[in-house]
């Protein structure tokens, strides 16, 4: 069945709902959902099919959500290529041993080598990456590109996109003891925040340069779970 595609104003709507969806998903609604943290994954799994097909039913083309498979090979050119980078640079930081205190994570200290292995080839590729990358740079973008400029739409993607991750850096903050005090908590979380965002404008860029989610989800995927694989040789290397 063909779906008329949404006009300016209707993409308009589409983009301010997803949006407000986006800003309370992951600092309020999903430490809510029943047996979480467990429920982590399948929620957020349903929550991409349902996002998807919410885009596709107001006319959202598969190009315009970065999931054409004709662009499939550039998103791997370019995603492939990024994770190699960051592949390097976590092997250099944990070649040098003052730097790997740097890498580690409280998080995963003393975690089992099964603890590990479900963070980094489970929960982040299919709860945080699918997802995240599904949200923000297919359907949220898709959305805005339809309504702003290009770099206005890169621009409030990855602030939604800071935003989106107030609640992970506060908890990452206070594991690892960065700060001391209120002040350099609130400090701890606006610099990770602003990083995050910061992230989100090249996740956004590598998008739209590739043609493919592909790409910023293999560089996603990349600097977390080879960030948790990291961090727990940092712990295990000393």
């Amino acid at each position: 069945m063909h779906v008329r595609p949404a006009g300016r104003r209707g993409a308009l709507l589409f983009a301010a709902s997803v949006a407000v969806l986006l800003a309370a998903w992951n600092n309020v609604v999903i430490t809510r959902t029943p047996g979480y943290p467990q429920s982590y994954v399948p929620v957020n799994l349903a929550a991409t099919g349902l996002l998807l097909v919410g885009a596709r039913s107001v006319g959202f083309t598969w190009k315009e959500l970065g999931l054409d498979p004709r662009r499939a090979r550039a998103g791997l050119r370019w995603g492939g290529a990024c994770s190699a980078v960051v592949a390097a640079g976590y092997a250099a930081g944990l070649a040098v041993q003052g730097v790997r205190p740097l890498l580690a994570d409280a998080r995963l200290a003393g975690a089992s080598s099964a603890e590990v292995a479900y963070q980094a080839l489970v929960r982040i590729p299919l709860g945080t990456v699918v997802w995240e990358e599904t949200a923000f740079r297919g359907v949220l973008l898709a959305a805005l590109m339809r309504t702003v400029p290009p770099r206005a739409a890169i621009a409030v993607s990855a602030a939604l996109f800071g935003i989106w991750h107030i609640r992970p850096t506060l908890s990452a903050a206070t594991a690892n003891t960065l700060t001391d005090g209120s002040a350099g908590l609130v400090v701890a979380v606006l610099l990770g925040c602003a990083f995050t965002a910061a992230a989100g404008v090249l996740f956004a860029w590598l998008r739209l340069r590739s043609g493919s989610l592909l790409a910023p989800a293999l560089l996603h995927l990349a600097t977390n779970s080879l960030g948790a694989l990291a961090a727990t040789a940092a712990h295990r290397l000393g």
